[in-house]
């Protein structure tokens, strides 16, 4: 699936602010070698090949919050009093799980991205008892897969609304956020809330701000809103619905170990037997290995270097190469066979 211009957060951010995050601003941090110890002293946690791979919970937060958050200019919002009661009633029904099947059925199915949308609004329900408005809305969609179906949804509702809602592509953050603020072409965007706040946060602070996003979604919104009132922004409720950096093993391997969070694998992986599979720069990113080691006390008998949750990664855990590898939380390849 074709990914945000952060494939792999911590870099996409460190661009930013100097600093590495997986969907997260974040703080820098030591990193290991290729691999973080010698060879593996048992063999409990060796990869399991299988067809279906699953996200083990983040439990800790090691992850900042990217939530899935609509953004709205100020002046919009002011004078138009109906938009973000719809924004927000998407909000209240978005899953991650709907992501997943979202971005699958376009990247997987062919199907288009404005039919994926349609379907669901018609099937979530999102749109009874809306408040009615009116007017031109312009909503903002990034050049990838989520964000188009994101911006359809948006632009869907807003015009079960009584808005006239249209959907614009636009290139990468640096190019549309500017466009946002002014509200000239764009009004509304579909959001990720640790990875906006720290945008914002480098543009009202200058370069190299003290983070202020983490994985606490409302320690996190309230941060954003205090920096969006700088620029002229708001943003309504954040999802449940988030894509951010994610760590994914076969289905057979949890069940195998009877484990469904990253504590759970730290507790039943004390022999040093987990295999690490992801993009090169993952043993120096505090969000990857680093963060893994650190947050959850995992010791690892070898890194793989793979890629930024793209196929390579997907392939070695299914193939049985990797016990764990870096994904993303939204990826259609996660849908259940």
């Amino acid at each position: 699936m074709t990914r945000r211009s952060r494939a792999f957060l911590p870099l996409a951010i460190a661009a930013v602010l100097a600093t590495a995050a997986c969907g997260d601003s974040g703080s820098s941090g030591t990193g290991g070698d290729e691999t973080s110890g010698s060879a593996a002293s048992g063999d409990a946690c060796a990869p399991v090949a299988g067809d279906q791979l699953v996200v083990l919970e983040d439990d800790m937060e090691l992850q900042n919050a990217d939530n899935i958050i609509p953004a709205v200019t100020s002046v919009t919002a002011t004078s138009n009093p109906a938009l973000l009661p719809a924004l927000d009633a998407i909000s209240a029904a978005l899953t991650t799980e709907d992501l997943v099947e979202l971005n699958a059925s376009v990247d997987l199915q062919r199907e288009s991205a404005e039919d994926v949308a349609a379907a669901w609004v018609e099937d979530s329900g999102v749109t009874d008892g809306l408040e009615q408005g009116s007017g031109s809305i312009v909503v903002g969609a990034a050049d990838f897969t989520e964000s188009t179906i994101l911006g359809n949804i948006y632009a869907d509702v807003l015009k079960s609304a009584g808005f006239d809602a249209s959907v614009r592509t636009v290139g990468n953050r640096d190019l549309y956020l500017p466009a946002l603020i002014s509200g000239s072409d764009l009004q509304v965007f579909p959001e990720y809330l640790a990875t906006v706040t720290e945008a914002l946060n480098a543009q009202v602070n200058g370069a190299n701000p003290d983070p202020v996003a983490s994985g606490d979604v409302t320690a996190t919104r309230d941060a954003l809103q205090t920096l969006a009132e700088q620029v002229g922004l708001t943003f309504g409720e954040p999802s449940e619905a988030a894509d951010q950096n994610a760590f994914a093993v076969t289905q057979e391997f949890a069940d195998g170990l009877g484990v469904s969070t990253l504590s759970e694998l730290a507790d039943a992986c004390g022999d040093g037997s987990l295999v690490l599979g992801g993009p090169e720069e993952c043993p120096t990113r505090p969000f990857c290995q680093p963060g893994l080691e650190d947050t959850y006390g995992m010791q690892f008998a070898e890194f793989v270097p793979l890629d930024a949750g793209g196929p390579l990664t997907k392939g070695a855990i299914e193939q049985g190469e990797v016990s764990l590898g870096l994904v993303f939380s939204s990826d259609g390849a996660l849908a259940q066979s």
